[in-house]
């Protein structure tokens, strides 16, 4: 009887034993998991990060000519605007009703200092807040229309304060922006793929 009983406790410790190591690979399996997908995570920026600085991409072969969409970057509005060749042939003629035709006392990387202000006469890229008092302008785009006047080649109007732009982002005379939108770094990567924050100078 006793020896009954002694085999009795032997395999229900060995169970018991089975059952614990069992459950201890299992628990570390999960535990791996858990430890593996933040690190996982971490390979890809974080929202804070894009904030900072990390760049944002944007397909520019979605937007339709004559349109502008707007990203974020830095928690900024970027305006990105495909330029019709009419739009870009309204940039010439008007360089005596601009405060900074050149852009010489503006703010934008070496390669977008010209009359596009742009690296491509089709895609322009502004950040889109006023150098006045950083509101937004809106579009107005169609020329000479009747709530711009006759004269007007089309571009940006700022609601709050009444400063005018061009279609390369370039300050009118009598606006209360002393200079041109900013334009932010960027590239291209591919022929449709446009890139904020980058350019041949590194992440901005």
């Amino acid at each position: 009887m006793a020896d009954n009983v002694i085999v009795a406790d032997e395999g229900a410790d060995l169970s018991r034993r089975k059952f614990l190591t069992n459950a201890t690979i299992a628990t570390a399996a999960v535990g791996a998991v858990f430890v593996a997908v933040p690190f996982v995570e971490s390979w890809t920026p974080s929202e804070r990060a894009r904030a900072l600085g990390a760049p944002t991409e944007l397909d520019v072969s979605k937007i339709d000519p004559g349109q502008m969409t707007i990203i974020t970057w830095r928690r900024q509005p970027i305006y990105v605007v495909r330029r019709t060749p009419e739009m870009v042939q309204h940039l010439q003629g008007h360089d005596g009703d601009l405060k900074d035709p050149g852009s010489k006392n503006s703010d934008q990387p070496a390669y977008a200092t010209n009359v596009l202000r742009a690296r491509k006469a089709e895609y322009l890229v502004l950040i889109g807040t006023c150098t006045h008092l950083g509101c937004l302008p809106k579009q107005r785009f169609e020329a000479a229309s009747a709530e711009m006047g006759p004269s007007w080649p089309g571009g940006f109007f700022c609601p709050c304060h009444g400063s005018r732009f061009d279609l390369s982002g370039r300050v009118f005379n009598g606006s209360p922006a002393s200079v041109n939108l900013r334009v932010p770094p960027y590239e291209y990567p591919n022929e449709n793929t446009l890139r904020v924050g980058a350019d041949e100078k590194g992440t901005a």
